[in-house]
């Protein structure tokens, strides 16, 4: 079930919330609606991390297991192209969310139910009702005109 388009993040957002959930080396990273995987390859390549990202849509698999194959990251980066509901969770350290509000609605019983407590959950733009973040921080790409501006929500469980 596809709970929200693709929407790539830039770069200079992904590097931010990245930091802001202090990824370090190591810790298992999930992205939930991996895309692409620029989240997934980000989070091995500059913060060290092994990075799971989980997309339903095929065309989007093969496109970050290409990128994936290209930066030498098979080792530290897997693709699932599956169902985020079908997605074991428990190994997590830092799950990404890239979903709208009610998406996020939908996932949190799983998240609930599969993540450790400590684990830290970063959504990009859509906060998770009922939950209350750790921080919520604005983020701008381009100061000088003020926008895209991005709202990230730092949850810790």
């Amino acid at each position: 079930m596809s709970l929200s388009p693709f929407v790539p993040s830039s770069n200079s957002v992904v590097e931010y919330m990245l930091k802001l959930a202090e990824l370090k080396a190591d810790e298992i990273f999930f992205d939930m609606g991996s895309g692409d995987g620029r989240t997934v390859i980000m989070a091995a390549k500059i913060f060290g991390a092994h990075s799971v990202g989980i997309e339903l849509r095929e065309d989007l698999a093969k496109k970050a297991r290409t990128t994936i194959h290209e930066n030498g990251l098979e080792n530290r980066v897997t693709i699932i192209n599956d169902d985020m509901f079908n997605v074991n969770l428990t190994s997590a350290d830092v799950v990404y969310l890239y979903l709208t509000t009610s998406a996020n609605e939908k996932i949190k019983p799983k998240l609930e139910h599969d993540l450790k407590p400590g684990t830290r959950i970063i959504s990009h733009d859509y906060e998770i009702m009922g939950w209350h973040p750790e921080k919520i921080e604005k983020f701008c790409e381009n100061p000088q005109i003020g926008h895209p501006s991005h709202t990230i929500y730092l949850y810790i469980k």
